[in-house]
């Protein structure tokens, strides 16, 4: 017995030995990890978002489109000038008696100078043209529908991070629970071996124990994968590099999403920025007013419609006059021999000048612009078809993400309970075993109700967070700067309250 002990001894002092010896090794090989709260990889993923960054693209395309719509408006003014050189002159033929000839014969008389010089002055204000006034409202309307897309792209943006960030904290709480399940039951086979060894249990409780604990080891490598993956997507949305290794800040497990001051810091800050807050105090119908108004992609549709209604007005034009008010100045100047620039003498040279006023009435083109205003009016209806479709889709998915939320922290609270029974009921279940008077099979149905109450608590928590966000990009609410994100619960009611009124 003495010689156990001291070879148990011993072989503690060589594994605690290689264990400190290998412990600074493995921290020079393994890089430190960058710890992310949420609040951080929302800034983050908005910073580095190649979506957010084309979106922002398109409104810069929209202002210099309208800033080109407006100078439709100023005058055009031109400047041309040219020289020609008529290698050979043009001859015309003339009755030779015009010249002293013979009656009935042609002389042949050369028409042009060698040298022909031009120069001129072109300027033209348009006075009425129907389709510069509708040109420049449908490319301020394509600019308003731009900005659109970008408040749209950031709440999107923020609302995939806070999902991909919430995916990650589940599948680290389920890597968590089965870690904490592989202990309990590898303690359960220690002791039961130890009975075993006195005669007080059979060799058949040590095969179940055994048994169990290979199950569960068998999950830990896919969990451990699951929260690779998560990890990997997170950075993924956050413009990272994917093959980094990140700490994350709160646990799923410990949020209250009942009382927000119960919370640490960190779990604080997460039920903070995890979207509308208190929404069992919230009225649905005021969320749906809001969806309605506040809403991303029903506002684009809208501007869409006034779009397409700004497209009607511009094939409308086409039937309009237009009205130009002109003016241009020429100078024109002719020599023979070699080249002298605009010549030398006066008689060589020419000016003219002329201004006025010019209509354009357009009286029949065929039929094809009745056919692209009717193409026009038809394309409006159709988006006008697909609000009216959106707009029901959106009163299904609030009140569905509503119910959602509510119904997930009703569950979170009927779990916690559950985590509280299940703990108590697998500390009786263990102790009646190691005093002899339960079973093996107790122990391991206690000890697989504790597992899945704390897995399923986690997951209640996480639905609940996971209905907030989806909620408050589906009303609208989703701040579109980094900065606009609240620090306390109280930003976060008056911003609800704001949008109330």
């Amino acid at each position: 017995m003495r010689r156990h002990v001291w070879r148990g001894v011993a072989t503690a002092v060589v594994a605690a030995a290689l264990g400190l010896t290998a412990r600074p090794a493995a921290a020079q090989t393994e890089p430190e990890r960058e710890t992310y709260s949420l609040r951080r990889a929302i800034q983050v993923g908005l910073a580095n978002s190649r979506t957010l960054e084309d979106a922002e693209y398109g409104v810069e395309v929209a202002k210099q489109q309208v800033r080109e719509a407006w100078g439709s408006f100023l005058p055009d003014i031109s400047a041309s000038m040219s020289y020609s050189r008529n290698l050979l002159l043009q001859e015309i033929f003339l009755p030779a008696e015009f010249f002293g000839g013979e009656p009935g014969e042609l002389q042949p008389i050369k028409v042009g100078t060698d040298n022909t010089w031009t120069a001129g002055f072109d300027v033209s204000q348009p006075l009425f043209e129907y389709s510069v006034v509708t040109g420049v409202g449908a490319a301020a309307r394509f600019r308003s529908l731009q900005e659109e897309v970008v408040r749209g792209t950031t709440q999107q943006v923020v609302t995939t991070v806070r999902q991909a960030y919430f995916d990650a904290l589940l599948t680290r709480e389920e890597l968590r629970v089965t870690e904490e399940s592989i202990d309990r039951v590898r303690q359960n086979l220690d002791e039961t071996r130890s009975l075993f060894r006195a005669g007080l249990v059979s060799e058949y409780d040590v095969l179940r124990f055994d048994v169990e604990l290979a199950n569960v080891e068998a999950n830990l490598e896919r969990a451990q994968n699951r929260v690779t993956a998560a990890e990997r997507a997170l950075l993924v949305e956050m413009g990272l590099d994917p093959d980094v290794r990140i700490e994350l800040e709160g646990q799923l497990n410990e949020v209250d999403p009942d009382d927000i001051d119960r919370n640490s810091l960190e779990n604080r800050d997460l039920m903070l920025l995890a979207g509308l807050p208190q929404v069992e105090d919230e009225d649905v119908d005021v969320l749906i007013g809001s969806a309605l108004r506040r809403r991303s992609d029903l506002r684009q549709i809208r501007s869409t419609i006034q779009l397409e209604g700004a497209r009607v007005n511009i094939e409308k034009s086409e039937f309009f006059p237009k009205l130009t008010l002109f003016s241009n100045y020429n100078i024109l100047a002719q020599e023979d021999g070699s080249p002298n620039f605009f010549g030398e003498a006066d008689n060589q040279r020419t000016k003219t000048a002329a201004a006025g006023l010019r209509v354009e009435v357009p009286i029949f083109r065929g039929f094809g612009r009745f056919a692209r205003v009717n193409q026009a009016r038809a394309s409006m209806r159709q988006t006008e078809t697909r609000l009216e479709r959106a707009e029901q889709e959106t009163l299904n998915q609030v009140r569905s993400l509503f119910d959602a939320a509510r119904e997930a922290r009703s569950r979170a609270r009927s779990q916690r309970r559950a985590v509280e029974q299940a703990l108590r009921g697998y500390e009786i279940a263990s102790a009646e075993y190691r005093e002899g008077v339960g079973s093996q099979l107790q122990v391991t149905d206690a000890e697989v109700a504790l597992r899945q109450s704390e897995f399923n608590y986690a997951q209640a928590v996480y639905d609940h967070l996971s209905a907030r966000a989806q909620l408050e990009l589906a009303v609208g609410l989703v701040p579109e700067v980094a900065g606009e994100f609240p620090v306390s619960w109280e930003q976060i009611e008056e911003r609800g309250d704001d949008d109330a009124q």
